[in-house]
């Protein structure tokens, strides 16, 4: 039977257990994939966390993980995919899934795209969360060639999606991160930059005259949203994928999870371009460490601390 990661109850990562399950059948346009690895993201433990749901106990007990990526073994006829029919073999990212905690799970073709065999396991099975988030702020902030973007958080886990894409599109990316993520950034072409005091002077003198064009806030701060709000030429060009007090008190245009500007069809046509981005070289993915399955809350206390530069992977054992 397939194993499964679930959270028995609302609190820490002690609460997570790996069970065994019935496998789910195969129905129409569905198909089966043995899971090769599995992303792990904040959303993960914040699911199960007492403050995120109130505590539903209808809830419990939760299936985690929301990308992956794996081994067709089993499709059911006629079963299409955003690239085409879907067949045993194929080796594919699985994104949107609930339950990607898993050894083996059961889904719609429509959330399978086919893996760049560029990729290993690892990457693929964490590009999609944090790069269709990134796609939905690149599109939302209307990002040209030629332009200026500050991104805040450059080097967490969207940021560095966004920073690749954009300088594929030929963006000039000014990023705030803490000094020991500055070569990375290099690296992708970003003007890398520390936040703290005196981050609107540092920002404006890396700009060109009249500021930046556009600011993307992946953190959530008073600081990124004042200091954006003072270096934009244009101030309808910020937005922020954190909902809060503060993006919410001084009336910050939010994208993603709840409201109008939820972009689940700009998320989910993004996931062919984020292929095709693999495949050109302009994106990769930065894996920090991986995890068995049955580690499971060592990887989520691993996130929950913050420390990781890159995406942490949970690997499902196979006999």
């Amino acid at each position: 039977m397939p194993r499964v990661v679930v959270a028995r109850d609302y609190g820490e990562a002690e609460v997570l257990d790996v069970v065994e399950v019935p496998a789910t059948p195969v129905g129409a346009g569905e198909a089966r994939v043995r899971i090769m690895a599995a992303g792990v993201n904040p959303i993960d433990w914040k699911q199960y966390a007492p403050a995120f749901y109130g505590g539903d106990r209808d809830r419990l007990p939760l299936r985690l993980g929301s990308e992956a990526a794996g081994v067709v073994v089993d499709a059911a006829y006629g079963a299409t995919g955003p690239a085409g029919p879907v067949r045993t073999g194929d080796e594919v990212i699985v994104f949107p899934v609930g339950g990607a905690y898993a050894s083996e799970v059961t889904v719609s073709a429509a959330a399978l795209v086919p893996k760049p065999p560029e990729m290993t396991w690892e990457q693929a099975a964490s590009l999609m969360l944090a790069g269709t988030t990134a796609m939905h702020a690149a599109v939302a902030a209307r990002l040209r060639k030629d332009e200026t973007v500050l991104v805040h958080a450059a080097a967490g886990g969207v940021g560095q999606m966004l920073c690749q894409i954009a300088a594929a599109w030929g963006v000039k990316v000014i990023g705030t991160a803490r000094e020991r993520d500055h070569e990375m950034l290099r690296g992708w072409g970003v003007v890398p930059v520390m936040f703290g005091d005196g981050l609107a002077d540092r920002v404006r003198k890396l700009a060109a005259a009249g500021g930046v064009d556009a600011a993307i806030d992946l953190i959530g701060t008073r600081e990124a949203v004042e200091v954006s709000n003072g270096c934009l030429r244009d101030s309808d060009r910020l937005l922020s994928t954190v909902h809060n007090d503060v993006t919410s008190e001084l009336g910050v245009r939010v994208i993603g999870g709840v409201g109008p500007d939820h972009g689940n069809d700009i998320r989910m046509a993004a996931r062919s371009e984020l292929v095709a981005l693999v495949e050109r070289g302009q994106l990769q993915v930065n894996v920090t460490q991986t995890f068995a399955l049955d580690d499971v809350a060592d990887a989520h206390r691993k996130s929950r601390s913050g420390s990781a530069q890159g995406k942490l992977v949970l690997l499902p054992e196979h006999g």
